[in-house]
């Protein structure tokens, strides 16, 4: 449990609820169409979806039964949440702790690596968007060696940065105002480098085969799509709020 975890003590899902979450899925529906019909909070049903294989392995049996090992797992005083300090600006902490456990949810679905997530959705709901790694580590009571491991992909993803306090001079993460463009920057140059490699792989299969026609038109679309989104970010930080025009 993370330092913005709770359990759902508004009464826990039921072996019905999770078959007629299974049903939802099946069907189609959204999350919060399906929290509506069981009376639950969104972010109830994602944790539960995300914590029992995602919206396409979600099986209510293996659910329910992972469920009640849980519920069987002794207490241990040491892996208890710690205390939540009074919040500045007067939120809720278990809303709080929602906004945290889902978006952590919701980044985990995306394909990042859990811990990754767990570090990037810490950063993003702490008011400063910096944190050292031994706030990190106590906030998510995890190992220095991990909270390492998951900073380094985020850094790969251009997600989050490295700084020193200047005070304290202690490495600390940030995620910083131009965090999505560096991002989908960082993506548009991955894509650039992918085209070119295709293009390389087409000229030794050779464009007239059907391998080397397929990897051609990969080359192309890979092109497209990064010119596109370099143009699409660019705009959108040139007329971002605050801007000068």
């Amino acid at each position: 449990m993370t330092a913005y975890s709770r359990d759902m003590s508004e009464g826990r899902l039921s072996q019905q609820d999770r078959q007629r979450i299974a049903a939802g899925l099946a069907a189609g529906r959204g999350y919060g169409e399906i929290a509506r019909s069981l009376g639950r909070s969104t972010s109830t049903i994602s944790r539960e979806i995300a914590r029992n294989g995602g919206p396409a392995d979600y099986r209510p049996g293996e659910a329910q039964r992972a469920s009640v090992r849980r519920a069987r797992r002794p207490k241990n005083a040491s892996t208890r949440s710690a205390p939540v300090p009074a919040d500045p600006y007067g939120r809720d902490p278990d809303a709080v702790a929602d906004a945290f456990e889902e978006l952590t949810s919701m980044l985990a679905q995306t394909g990042l690596p859990q811990m990754a997530a767990n570090v990037f959705a810490s950063l993003y709901v702490t008011d400063s968007g910096v944190l050292t790694v031994a706030e990190l580590v106590r906030q998510l009571r995890v190992s220095p060696a991990s909270i390492s491991k998951a900073v380094a992909f985020l850094e790969s993803q251009g997600l989050v940065r490295r700084e020193r306090d200047a005070s304290s001079r202690r490495e600390q993460y940030v995620l910083g105002g131009d965090l999505w463009y560096r991002s989908l920057l960082a993506t548009a140059q991955r894509n650039t480098a992918l085209a070119e490699s295709a293009r390389r792989t087409v000229a030794i299969l050779g464009s007239a085969t059907p391998a080397g026609a397929r990897v051609a038109e990969a080359a192309e679309f890979l092109d497209r799509i990064g010119e596109e989104l370099v143009q699409a970010v660019e705009r959108w930080w040139h007329d971002r709020p605050g801007t000068a025009q």
